[in-house]
């Protein structure tokens, strides 16, 4: 192998992006290079326009343009993009957006499922696709469209990574991982479901041809990298563009069977198989298979996570509520007090919008026959305990659908961090715990392009060691005492 070399990846988050360069380096006898330097970062914040959400598209651009110009002094060797997934942009004859993406969550969703399943049942969605019934799944955000002048003009759907490589390269592509997540692909063929899109009235010719990660995107235009400062033609190479892909990529597993919860505004709970199960017992616990690394299968479900912090964060800030500006003095407060004793399913639909969460959450407790939590360190206890309870449900049932025995859970992502959620997850879940890396997304990127490069192990595995070997990791046991504790918590969300 090669090396070392430097990647930027631009790793975009539903609430923050970051531009991250790895210098990477394999040795043959399993040792190798992996050095992280955060060169960019900034917000990601939805624009609400004539009642409709949308992502900053522009802004978003212009964030990752910055980025790159903060990393021309790393002479690069090539740029990766991963985002969150579902979202889109459309684009005309002539390669215009035609209109800022919306977010999905928007409400122009609403009642889309059911008028899509009336035509489409949901178990044969689920056989065909493995994809789990999210209300914001691109299926429902395209049927969403039907009859407007918007789809009536588009001849192109890009997913936000693959529009931003677009504005990037001038080259036009889909890559596997994220198009996994529109429920608009076949589990089995790992294509297009065309007689489905067919069947669900959306247009056939706007989905472009697909990319694998590791697979080239296409060079940076060249005004593109006199504006970032780079010298010499840089090649875009596709990765996990998915973040949850790449996520799943830098879980540093050391063998056995194990589940990750990929912890960020989005909590994935689940496992990596190479097959997708798709029965009816694994749609009825909406569970999905989406598309890894190497072919690998997710196969997980989306709890809601941090976002219920996060935006209950928001409405402190607005409310001059004093809540502590550092979360990890709002987690040590947390901690100090009594657990279990509000609880709420993080997965209600009520806490998908923006909005007063603290209020929300209140409420549910309410009306599961709760006192609500009184102040931000109880409704932060809160959270983090349904969270936990959460990921115990989801790895208990992730066992029985897919077969497999969990040993060890890897927590990945900025909840990673969080060493109170982390013990809680250890306890709720009976097993062991091992914590980090924090930027997974961006490692899994960084190591997909440095391994299309001949600069990192050529398999999950040897990725894997390298980052066990370069990467901080802290292990939790669980507090066997607890364990009545979790399982009566459980019983009464049951």
């Amino acid at each position: 192998m090669s090396g070392p070399v430097a990647v930027a990846a631009a790793d975009l988050g539903a609430s923050s992006g970051r531009v991250i360069v790895g210098r990477v380096a394999a040795g043959r006898d399993g040792t190798g290079q992996l050095d992280l330097r955060e060169v960019h970062r900034f917000l990601n914040t939805p624009v609400t326009v004539l009642g409709t959400l949308h992502w900053d598209i522009l802004a978003l651009h212009d964030s990752v343009l910055a980025g790159l110009r903060a990393a021309r002094h790393f002479d690069l060797a090539s740029v990766g993009i991963d985002t969150w997934g579902v979202d889109f942009g459309l684009l005309d004859s002539a390669g215009s957006l035609l209109g800022n993406p919306v977010h999905y969550r928007d409400s122009r969703t609403a009642g889309v499922a059911e008028r899509v399943e009336g035509t489409l049942p949901a178990a044969e969605l689920y056989e065909a696709t493995g994809i789990q019934r999210l209300p914001f799944n691109t299926i429902f955000q395209l049927a969403a469209l039907a009859g407007s002048p918007q789809l009536a003009a588009a001849r192109t759907l890009l997913l936000i990574p693959d529009l931003l490589g677009y504005w990037l390269t001038g080259e036009v592509g889909a890559e596997l991982t994220n198009a996994s997540t529109t429920q608009l692909l076949d589990a089995r063929t790992q294509d297009w479901a065309t007689p489905l899109i067919g069947r669900a009235g959306l247009p056939r010719g706007i989905f472009p041809p697909l990319r694998r990660p590791g697979d080239p995107v296409g060079l940076l235009r060249p005004e593109v990298a006199r504006a970032a400062g780079l010298a010499g033609p840089v090649p875009v190479t596709a990765v996990g563009s998915h973040d949850t892909a790449s996520a799943a990529a830098a879980v540093p597993a050391d063998g056995g069977s194990f589940a990750y919860v990929s912890c960020g505004t989005w909590s994935l709970v689940g496992m990596e198989l190479t097959e997708p199960v798709l029965t009816a017992a694994s749609r009825r616990a909406n569970f999905t298979n989406e598309i890894g690394i190497d072919g690998t299968i997710r196969y997980l479900r989306n709890v809601m996570g941090l976002w219920l912090l996060q935006e209950s964060s928001r409405a402190w800030a607005a409310a001059g509520a004093g809540a502590p500006a550092d979360q990890d003095e709002l987690a040590a407060q947390a901690a100090r007090l009594p657990p279990l004793r509000f609880l709420i399913d993080p997965d209600d639909p009520v806490f998908l919008p923006p909005g007063d969460m603290p209020a929300r959450i209140a409420a549910a407790c309410e009306a599961l026959g709760q006192s609500p939590p009184e102040g931000p360190a109880q409704v932060t206890r809160c959270i983090l305990d349904s969270l936990a309870l959460a990921y115990r449900r989801a790895v208990i049932e992730v066992q029985e659908l897919s077969g497999r025995h969990v040993d060890t859970v890897h927590v990945v992502g900025g909840g990673a961090r969080n060493a109170l959620l982390c013990q809680l997850t250890a306890d709720a879940c009976g097993l062991p715990v091992v914590a980090g890396p924090a930027e997974a997304t961006a490692i899994g990127n960084i190591l997909v392009q440095a391994r299309a490069l001949g600069a990192a192990p050529g398999d999950l595995d040897g990725m894997r060691a390298l980052i066990r070997g370069a990467q901080p990791l802290r292990h939790y046991e669980p507090t066997a005492a607890d364990a009545p504790r979790w399982q009566s918590a459980a019983a009464r969300l049951a």
